[in-house]
């Protein structure tokens, strides 16, 4: 092999390690993060001035977590899932990448999710009916 082929090698080979590198960064790191907290399928996010809460439904159970836009800093963030009359289950604190997971059997009933970020917050009303 002469050099122009190896220099040509190595210049493929950093070309494909920029692009995965730029792909992995790019990638949206909540759904993923998510998905490792709740099983099941997501059925919601339900998106606010300051975070979003996504929702997950697998067989009679609801799973719910709240993610900041901003990931850093601790910060204020509650989640809480109530079935239809239920109490509603709560996770409320200061934390810095995400609030919950909270699960509560439902069977089939209603749920209700709420969460915040700070001064952003978001209420679903009566949903998964």
């Amino acid at each position: 092999m002469d050099s122009g082929a190896i220099r040509r090698w190595l210049a493929l080979g950093v070309t494909v390690l920029t692009a995965s590198g730029l792909l992995a960064l790019a990638s949206p790191g909540s759904a993923q993060a998510a998905t490792s907290y709740c099983s099941g399928r997501k059925v919601r996010t339900l998106p606010f001035s300051t975070g979003s809460v996504q929702v997950f439904k697998r067989t009679g159970y609801v799973c719910a977590v709240t993610f900041p836009k901003t990931h850093g800093a601790r910060k204020s963030m509650s989640v809480s899932v109530q079935a239809r009359g239920g109490r509603p289950v709560v996770d409320r604190g200061q934390f810095a990448h995400h609030a919950g997971p909270v699960t509560v059997h439902v069977g089939h009933r209603c749920v209700r999710i709420k969460g915040s970020v700070g001064s952003g917050s978001v209420d679903s009303g009566w949903i998964l009916c």
